[in-house]
């Protein structure tokens, strides 16, 4: 069965030009991969397969990058991808609390999405925030701090979540 995964012509261009960028195309799968992400809003398994002809390496290498990664998305999210930070700092401060709540309130579990494809809520290991524990990151630019279960529902539902 042939794939039906496909870049935008500006797309491949850029993961082109980045290959000119560095000594090693390996340098260039960190921003190929946000590329597909910014186009598709997650990386299918397609677009590895894509990514290791572009870039002319192992699909392996190609896997092994998007999964280590969080920032990574490596199944479908909702409008409102929310994760929660839930390492050391965070969850001492209430970040399994908070998770849980938002999970309650959305009516998910954690990594699902809900039925109206609007919000999913996952757990990440560290946000770089630990003098504001607990907090999470909504989307790829909104990172909310000093957060209770009750002020993260109400920031939520101004941003329209």
């Amino acid at each position: 069965m042939a794939s039906t995964f496909s870049m935008s012509a500006e797309g491949l261009a850029f993961i082109k030009k980045e290959l000119t960028r560095y000594e090693t195309p390996y340098s260039a799968i960190i921003p190929s991969l946000f590329r597909v992400q910014a186009e598709h809003g997650w990386v299918p398994p397609e677009a590895v397969v894509l990514l290791g002809k572009t870039l002319n390496l192992p699909e392996a290498h190609i896997n092994e990058v998007l999964y280590f990664y969080t920032m990574f998305n490596t199944k479908p999210v909702g409008k409102f991808h929310i994760q929660v930070c839930t390492n050391i700092s965070c969850a001492m401060n209430g970040g399994r609390e908070l998770t849980q709540a938002l999970c309650k309130h959305y009516g998910v579990e954690v990594g699902q999405t809900s039925a109206d494809g609007k919000v999913t809520i996952n757990k990440v290991e560290c946000l770089g925030s630990c003098d504001t524990a607990p907090m999470m990151q909504v989307n790829a630019d909104s990172y909310l701090e000093n957060l209770t279960p009750e002020s993260a529902i109400k920031k939520l539902k101004e941003m329209g979540a």
